[in-house]
């Protein structure tokens, strides 16, 4: 959609399947339509390493907030473990240091690699703390990291600027133009 807001693309999916997998050919279609831009704004969707990577390639800034997963992790306070930086190894919420630990690449070039911290399972065995943290037969107990890539590190630090706070801001376009195709236009409807 163009800031005039005129819809410049669309492709049309089902509910259950991700919008973000149409970014790209979004883009394309944009400018095959004429449009020339340098800045594509989207929802949190639109941050995967891949769009970053594509919009980076193809000199666009690329206005979609990191999801929280990526900038915050999946853990809760309660169950994380500690950094214990002189044995550069995590301790556990039972105060157990991890024994090794090793990098995990991924298949995917789209996936970041982790660091996989490994533990003593004869400790987390018997360990008073080991509901909800080790699985009953489990064979190894581990804690992995998520490297953050290259890409994601500088979304990060783009997502803190002043514009690109001003250009997220903008955003509301597009919801109001959804708005509009739904309830003006009948899309929100089933179609039989």
């Amino acid at each position: 959609m163009s800031d005039e807001p005129m819809i410049t693309a669309a492709t049309v999916t089902t509910g259950e399947k991700s919008d973000a997998n149409s970014l790209q050919d979004l883009i394309k279609k944009s400018k095959e339509n004429g449009l020339a831009f340098d800045t594509v704004i989207g929802d949190k969707a639109y941050s995967g390493k891949r769009h970053l990577i594509f919009s980076k390639e193809n000199n666009l800034r690329l206005v979609a907030q990191l999801h929280p997963v990526i900038s915050n992790g999946t853990r809760t306070e309660e169950t994380t473990f500690q950094f214990n930086k002189d044995a550069g190894m995590y301790v556990c919420p039972a105060g157990h240091l991890a024994t090794r630990k090793g990098m995990k690449h991924r298949h995917s070039t789209t996936q970041n690699p982790q660091l996989k911290y490994f533990f003593d399972v004869k400790q987390c065995k018997v360990c008073p703390l080991r509901e909800g943290c080790y699985r009953e037969g489990a064979k190894t107990k581990s804690y992995s990291i998520t490297i953050k890539s290259t890409e994601h590190v500088e979304q990060e630090a783009f997502q803190e600027t002043k514009e690109f706070k001003e250009l997220a801001a903008s955003r509301y376009k597009i919801e109001a133009k959804n708005a509009e195709l739904k309830n003006r236009h009948g899309y929100e409807k089933e179609i039989k």
